[in-house]
């Protein structure tokens, strides 16, 4: 007797032409990921009210997790063109490095940007180069860090200080940017434990019209901190926004703990203080790919506050943060 249970099920042909599909479609996206998006660098622009009132307009040029390998010419060329916004103030959250011949290349990316005035902390791959890492220890809130060969931060951080940069590691800093009095304090990369938020505890100078802090790992125990002492505006890096998304979803994982509607673009965290995550520049080059979520600059622009903090403001804030599980 002849079964039917050929009938009931695909024949090889059709179960192999789905897997040749299915295959093809993979191909297709990861080269898509590795090859286009990952070097299809975008501008963001995002305005912030986070000034005193009355304060003037302040343009802010966020630049993160740069990666540079010397011959990554095309993110070079990029970086320099951004020194045509003119921004009033350039703050680096870190990440520069992937190679221990990188820092020339840094350098001459930044270009004039260099000449402008900065702000800066470092990340674990201005300390450390990158290593193979296995990519399901992304999804592990906790896992062992690995550590690759030391890089020449030092080298890099004097020529940002001698071009004039400000390094805000561990350090309260005052400048005046066009017309607007800033008071700045940053730590070391949280991601590797190295942030000591009691060397710069206290509230900032009440007189600035900013109190701006800087991190690279936005951990929420640093932004708790900095939240607690008064600060308007906090600066980050290191999420790469998720660097792998999917559409209508958004970032799979953070790299750190934070939540994931947060891991870039403008949010606020309680209810005075806002934070901006970049995206990032670059990638690792062990992990060289982007999808759905482009490599990026932001251009912000710092407006006063409204005048009125009022119990409703603060209301609406905790039941946003309650819906999000914040």
């Amino acid at each position: 007797m002849v079964s039917d249970l050929s009938h009931r099920i695909p024949g090889r042909s059709v179960l192999s032409r789905t897997a040749l599909a299915t295959a093809g479609a993979a191909a297709l996206g990861v080269g898509y990921a590795s090859l286009i998006e990952r070097n299809a660098f975008a501008l963001r622009e995002a305005t912030m009210p986070v000034l005193e009132p009355g304060s003037a307009t302040l343009r802010v040029l966020h630049i993160s997790d740069l990666h540079m390998m010397p011959n990554q010419k095309l993110k070079q060329n990029w970086l320099r063109e951004l020194d045509r916004l003119e921004p009033d103030l350039v703050v680096n959250t870190g990440d520069n490095l992937s190679h221990a011949r990188s820092v020339p290349a840094v350098v001459q990316a930044m270009g004039g940007l260099l000449a402008r005035p900065g702000l800066f902390v470092f990340g674990s791959n201005d300390y450390f180069a990158p290593k193979p890492k296995n990519p399901l220890n992304y999804f592990k809130k906790e896992h062992r860090r690995v550590l690759g060969a030391p890089l020449p931060w030092a080298d890099l951080r004097a020529a940002f200080t001698e071009r004039g940069w400000l390094d805000v590691t561990h350090v309260h800093r005052e400048l005046e940017v066009a017309g607007v009095r800033i008071a700045a304090a940053g730590v070391d990369d949280p991601h590797l434990k190295r942030d000591r938020y009691d060397t710069i505890a206290g509230p900032p100078n009440p007189l600035a019209q900013l109190k701006l802090g800087i991190t690279h790992s936005p951990e929420p125990r640093v932004l708790d901190r900095f939240a607690g002492d008064g600060y308007d505006l906090v600066l980050a890096g290191h999420t790469h926004g998720g660097q792998l998304c999917l559409p209508f979803y958004g970032a799979l994982v953070t790299n750190c703990q934070l939540d994931r509607s947060r891991v870039k673009g403008p949010s606020r965290w309680g209810a005075h203080m806002r934070l901006h995550v970049s995206a990032g520049v670059g990638t690792s080059p062990y992990a060289p790919a982007r999808f759905c979520c482009r490599p990026e600059a932001t251009l912000l622009t710092l407006v006063p506050a409204p005048r009125e903090d009022t119990a409703a403001t603060r209301a609406a804030v905790a039941a946003e943060d309650a819906v999000l599980g914040r």
